[in-house]
C-alpha cells in the first residue's frame, strides 16, 4: 500500500489503457478494501489481456465464464462482465473522442484539481466533479461508474491529487511524470 500511495496514487495518468485499467479496477474494488484490489492487480491484467480495450471487448461470454472460474479476480458476475461491457464503451468513447484520456479529463479541464486537505475524515466521498464524469460514463455505456467510484478513479489517476497537507508527496506535486503501470 506503501509503494502505491508513494509512486502511483495522484499522479497524473493520461495513457488510455491504464485508464482502463484503473476505472476496472476502481469497480472491482465497489464494497471492498483496496488493498484486497492491489493483491490482485496482477491476475486481473492477466484475466484480461493486460487491459488491452480491443482483446477485451472481444471477449466471448465463454472467456468471461473462464475469468470468474479459474482466476483471482472478484468473482462478481455483474463486475466480470462489466469488464467487458465498459471495454465496448470505451471503443464508442474512441471513435468519438479520439482517446479516453480526453474524454475523462475533459471534467476537470485537462488540469489536475489539487486539494489539501488536513486531515482525513476531511476528504470527501464524491464531488460534483465526479458526479458529472458518472453521468459521462453512464451516458456512454459504462457500467460500474456511480460518483463514489468515479471520484477514487479521479483520485487514483490524479485527476485529483488528495494528499493531505502534511504528506510528503503534497510536497512534490507535479514533480512526477505520468505513469504506465508496468505489465506482466
Amino acid at each position: 500500500m506503501m509503494a502505491y500511495h508513494d509512486q502511483e496514487w495522484g499522479v497524473a495518468l493520461h495513457d488510455d489503457r491504464a485508464l482502463f485499467e484503473m476505472l476496472t479496477l476502481e469497480g472491482a474494488q465497489a464494497g471492498l478494501s483496496w488493498r484486497t484490489i492491489l493483491d490482485r492487480r496482477d491476475a486481473y491484467r492477466r484475466a484480461f489481456h493486460g487491459f488491452d480495450i480491443l482483446r477485451v471487448a472481444r471477449m466471448t461470454d465463454e472467456e468471461l465464464e473462464h475469468v470468474l472460474n479459474t482466476t483471482r479476480v472478484i468473482r462478481n458476475r455483474l463486475k466480470v462482465f462489466s469488464v467487458r461491457k465498459n471495454a465496448l464503451a470505451t471503443m464508442g468513447v474512441l471513435a468519438v473522442h479520439g482517446s479516453l484520456d480526453a474524454h475523462l479529463w475533459s471534467v476537470v479541464e485537462g488540469r489536475s484539481v489539487v486539494n489539501r486537505w488536513q486531515r482525513a475524515d476531511l476528504v470527501p466521498a464524491r464531488t460534483e466533479a465526479s458526479d458529472r464524469l458518472s453521468k459521462l460514463l453512464r451516458k456512454a455505456g459504462f457500467s460500474f461508474v456511480g460518483s463514489t467510484i468515479c471520484y477514487a478513479f479521479m483520485q487514483a489517476t490524479g485527476m485529483v491529487d488528495d494528499h493531505l497537507a502534511g504528506c510528503f508527496r503534497a510536497k512534490q506535486a507535479g514533480t512526477m511524470a505520468s505513469r504506465k503501470p508496468a505489465l506482466p
